[in-house]
């Protein structure tokens, strides 16, 4: 999408679709992060122990549930 062609509703919608891109993007870096230095202790081998793979996927579903909370907070907020 060329944003030069674009008027000012499409260019705030493209906008707007961009910043919620980037939001995604930054929530699944600090995601992967927070929960890799919390359950990865060592290093790892070919494939995740079985309490590694549960830690992470505890770890990411805690992460997911309490960022709608805050999400749903601040809809509630405005």
């Amino acid at each position: 999408m060329d944003p030069s062609s674009l008027n000012t509703a499409e260019l705030q919608h493209f906008l707007n679709q961009e910043k919620e891109r980037a939001m995604m993007n930054e929530m699944v870096a600090k995601l992967t992060s927070v929960c890799w230095d919390k359950c990865i202790t060592s290093t790892p081998g070919s494939k995740f122990s079985s309490g590694e793979s549960a830690c992470l996927s505890n770890c990411a579903q805690r992460y997911l549930d309490l960022t709608l909370i805050i999400m749903k907070r601040f809809q509630s907020m405005q």
